[in-house]
């Protein structure tokens, strides 16, 4: 684990430092006692929780603010719902990179949360400000121009870069609070994890429930005021923290030594890797020569890349090693990792494709039902549906956390219950009853308007309340899924690329909401021709939107069998000395 006394302090113990980044307790133990911990993690979890609050108090209801107030169509609306909730996860990519190589996780949160902070009031100014504002005849007749359009959308993806520095790094730089040396420390890394998104639901409660009703009932100045105000307010708690936060420094480009692995292996593909494994290249001190990167043992899979670490005699001639050439076994094993952990990443697409449809088409098919609560006239935002989710998410937290671990751990022997891997595909079972529980919801609604001729409705007499059971089948689904692949990506990750190994499991949220995106744009084209309305006709009473659910419930099933398969055959990496 690498600390310091906080990020303003970490020239003066420069000292404390070993080879590879570290802090040496042994030095100076009182930088153990003061910083990380529990200690550090309200102001981590303080700041999550107010950020994620503000990206779903503003994202939450955006598919309804296109095709009501940008006058979209809706599936252009939910394609273009889809397009930019897909890029807000592959910029983590951009910050993962950037926190590994150069300005670590500390500095790269604070800048990316100055980008955040101005999309999120450009946005704000776009939805308030006259000329910026579209015009409306009506709550659901806007019509704005090009350059208002353009303005909004200048915004959100401002706010898609900006979130882009935050997503890899919290979780990760949370987790960088617990010395996996320390074995009382170690234990608890794992919890973390659960109530770092358990602080996340906190967020999307308020988010979903307060801000969605603001949105729809006083205001989108409002709906997105607010969430500005609360992404300072997520800021200020970060730095609140500061000389509690112990730091990790960055190791380099990670592509760089990917890439040196690559043209080593590549440029002696010819040679033969000795059977002697120890014969391979490794630096002879302790610590490894990657910076913040411990030490890892050689595994026999994938051996080709082994061959980056075979010491030739052009290499033996050199006073200085060329990177290009030869690598350390600790080098090559973190290429591994990586690739290792590529298949797994891959199943993760179909699983975020089913979580977009809760901001997406349960949205769309709420919209179109009783949206009143009891008998009374109040109406209920059907994106504040999302709710369920969210308090499904928050109950199943702590019951896994205090009631599942334990009582698993009995029968497994496993510190943490399950295996990571375990509680993924667990996730991913849960994730086919969510579309069979939408797809046959949407089938039985589509049969009482046929048979009532309810067509033109703009609500049919079925109460939205009959849309819990998918939202909260989809939350549980994601205490299992999200959360393991939050710790999945961690923990499998080489030491200096954990930033871009969390950059790399969002990425999967990204792929999934382009698969949703791309999945609408051939069903549409498909189910449109000769001139049929299609499945997702603008009015959806005319529509077949269970079949885009039975579509989705097959691929997850599919989905299912490759992840088993995968899973079956999955090497743990195994760091030197690391307790297990």
């Amino acid at each position: 684990m690498n600390s310091t006394d906080g990020e303003n302090t970490m020239e003066k113990e420069e000292d404390n430092y070993t080879k590879d980044g570290t802090v040496d307790y042994r030095g100076n133990p009182a930088n153990k006692k003061k910083t990380g911990t529990w200690k550090a993690c309200p102001y981590i979890l303080g700041t999550e929780c107010c950020e994620r609050l503000a990206y779903y108090g503003m994202s939450s209801n955006l598919v309804l603010y296109f095709k009501h107030r940008l006058n979209q169509q809706s599936a252009t609306a939910s394609k273009n719902q889809s397009d930019w909730s897909g890029t807000c996860y592959i910029t983590p990519l951009i910050g993962a990179f950037i926190a590994d190589s150069y300005l670590g996780r500390y500095w790269t949160i604070a800048c990316f949360s100055i980008i955040y902070i101005f999309g999120m009031t450009l946005l704000t100014l776009s939805a308030s400000v006259p000329g910026l504002r579209p015009a409306c005849v009506t709550k659901e007749d806007c019509h704005p121009t090009h350059t208002q359009s353009a303005v909004t959308f200048l915004a959100l993806y401002l706010i898609a870069l900006g979130t882009g520095g935050i997503k890899p790094c919290v979780s990760s730089y949370g987790a960088d609070q617990f010395d996996d040396a320390d074995e009382a420390e170690k234990k608890h890394k794992s919890s973390f994890f659960n109530w770092f998104y358990f602080s996340i639901n906190i967020g999307g409660l308020i988010a979903s429930s307060v801000l969605v009703w603001v949105q729809d009932n006083v205001g989108w100045n409002w709906g997105f005021g607010i969430p500005t105000v609360t992404m300072a307010l997520a800021v200020a708690s970060f730095f609140s923290g500061t000389r509690l936060y112990r730091n990790q420094k960055p190791g380099g480009s990670p592509l760089t030594r990917i890439c040196q692995v690559i043209v080593a292996s590549v440029r002696k593909c010819h040679v033969k890797v000795p059977e002697d494994k120890s014969l391979l290249y490794e630096t002879a001190d302790a610590e490894s020569a990657i910076k913040g990167s411990r030490k890892l043992d050689h595994t026999k899979d994938l051996s080709f890349f082994d061959k980056a670490a075979v010491a030739v005699e052009s290499n033996d001639k050199k006073s200085s090693k060329d990177p290009w050439s030869l690598c350390t076994v600790t080098q090559v094993e973190e290429l591994k990792a990586i690739v290792r952990l590529l298949p797994i990443w891959a199943t993760g697409i179909i699983f975020a494709a089913v979580y977009n449809q809760m901001g997406n088409f349960f949205v769309l098919q709420g919209e179109r039902m009783d949206t009143r609560l009891g008998h009374t006239s109040f109406h209920i935002p059907p994106a504040s549906l999302g709710i369920f989710d969210t308090l499904s998410v928050i109950f199943w937290v702590p019951i896994y956390d205090r009631i599942i671990v334990p009582f698993a751990r009995k029968f497994t022997g496993h510190k943490n219950g399950l295996t990571q891997l375990q509680r993924m595909g667990i996730g991913l079972v849960i994730s086919i009853f969510t579309m069979l529980s939408a797809g046959i919801l949407e089938l039985v609604r589509l049969r009482i308007v046929k048979k009532h001729n309810y067509y033109n409705y703009k609500e049919m007499p079925m109460s939205i309340f009959w849309q819990v059971p998918q939202y909260f089948l989809i939350g549980c689904a994601e205490v299992f899924t999200f959360i393991g692949q939050l710790e999945f990506f961690y923990e499998q990750a080489p030491d200096a690329m954990r930033s871009l190994s969390s950059a790399l499991s969002l990425t999967t949220n990204a792929l999934g909401n382009y698969l949703s995106s791309l999945l609408v744009t051939i069903v549409t084209s498909i189910s449109t021709k000769n001139g049929k309305l299609g499945w997702i006709p603008d009015n959806l009473n005319y529509g077949h939107l269970d079949y885009f659910f039975w579509l989705l419930a097959i691929m997850s099933v599919l989905n299912l069998g490759v992840y088993l398969f995968i899973a079956k055959w999955y090497t743990y990496k195994r760091p030197v000395g690391t307790l297990r």
